[in-house]
C-alpha cells in the first residue's frame, strides 16, 4: 500500500483505482507516470510506501 503524503490517500494495488482507468491488481511501479493521486492530484513521487 502507498500513502500520498500530502493528503493522506492510500493506494492499495488489489483494488487499483477503476475510476480512473487502473485495474485492480496494477502494482505501483505500473501506474502510468502521469498518473496522479485521486483526490489532491499529487504526482506519484508524494507518495510512500505504507509501512
Amino acid at each position: 500500500m502507498y500513502v500520498c503524503e500530502v493528503c493522506g490517500y492510500v493506494y492499495d494495488p488489489k483494488e487499483g483505482d477503476p475510476e480512473n482507468g487502473i485495474d485492480p491488481g496494477t502494482a505501483f511501479k505500473d501506474l502510468p507516470y502521469d498518473w496522479a493521486c485521486p483526490p489532491c492530484g499529487a504526482s506519484k513521487g508524494a507518495f510512500e510506501i505504507e509501512e
